[in-house]
């Protein structure tokens, strides 16, 4: 579902396990890591797309994980310019997403990232929590920052201070 302004809906999806590390998901066949996400079809809410995609990415059910928290908004960010299919139509130029916080429940050997017909992970791992916002792609920075630190309470941990974001971002872009 693309809304008038050309933002698909999409849910996110960050869950972390009892040591309060976080699941980081390796993209098949590259060197790009991201949290488990996709979209939202039409009739459908953003909770029944959060199972969904959670059970199509990473072969967990509903009973194997808790919800713990969700965005207060939609997290938005734009595509950059070569990334926009041009011909298709409606024109998506980016994703609003809402955000889940999963507490793993099921023992990790359940996760199967190989349960759908086209996978889209085929690595993964457990990170300390702000390890995302130095690796995740840079058009998506900036909405992992805005979920991760309004989940940051909920977990008690630290918030990331402005210096260290900016230290990471320097790191990145040399």
């Amino acid at each position: 579902m693309i809304d008038l302004q050309g933002y698909r809906a999409n849910v996110g999806i960050v869950m972390f396990n009892d040591a309060g590390r976080l699941f980081w998901c390796k993209r098949c066949g590259q060197d790009a890591w991201q949290f488990p996400q996709g979209g939202i079809s039409e009739h459908e809410s953003p909770e029944q797309a959060l199972y969904r995609e959670l059970e199509e990415e990473t072969g967990l059910v509903a009973s194997d994980v808790k919800i713990v928290a969700c965005s207060k908004d939609w997290l938005k960010y734009r595509l950059p310019p070569h990334l926009i299919r041009r011909r298709s139509f409606p024109k998506c130029i980016g994703q609003k997403q809402r955000w889940f916080l999963l507490q793993m429940i099921a023992d990790e050997s359940r996760i199967n990232l190989e349960c759908s017909e086209t996978p889209e992970f085929d690595g993964w791992a457990w990170v300390d929590y702000w390890q995302p916002m130095r690796d995740v792609v840079f058009f998506k920075r900036n909405v992992y920052k805005r979920a991760l630190t309004e989940f940051a309470p909920v977990l008690d941990v630290p918030l990331m201070q402005n210096d260290e974001m900016h230290a990471q971002r320097k790191r990145v872009e040399s």
